[in-house]
């Protein structure tokens, strides 16, 4: 019976260490929605004050308003969709996802990268690709 409820224990423990790191990997859902959208404005609220953009052929360091300038005019151009968020994680003091975004003209694949700046969870990079598997 003591062995039963030390399995129960360990079960229950395991569980909610697994729920624990999942809720930590979440990245913000406004993420999402800007995406999803093709908000570039919003999505720059979460961006870094610098940030590494690789953008179809474009691929620097870029300041906030810069990488927003940047994304408004893939968005113009690449009328979004829908947007989906596949994976997700975190590792040491990073997150990162990878989504799928639809647009009129095709689809991509999306990763980013967030980090904590200041107790803040801001983007530090950026990367859409052409998702030729579609």
């Amino acid at each position: 019976m003591k062995l039963i409820r030390l399995i129960n224990v360990t079960a229950a423990f395991i569980i909610t260490l697994g729920i624990s790191a999942q809720e930590q990997a979440r990245i913000p859902a406004g993420i999402s929605i800007a995406i999803k959208s093709g908000n570039a404005t919003e999505l720059s609220k979460y961006m870094n004050s610098t940030v590494e953009l690789l953008l179809l052929q474009k691929e620097d360091f870029y300041k906030r308003n810069v990488a927003e300038t940047i994304l408004r005019d893939f968005f113009n151009e690449y009328h979004a969709k829908d947007f989906v968020i596949r994976h997700q994680g975190a590792r040491n003091d990073a997150q990162y996802a990878i989504g799928n975004l639809d647009t009129e003209k095709g689809a991509f694949r999306v990763y980013f990268l967030l980090k904590k700046v200041g107790g803040e969870l801001l983007i530090h990079q950026i990367r859409i690709e052409s998702d030729n598997g579609k």
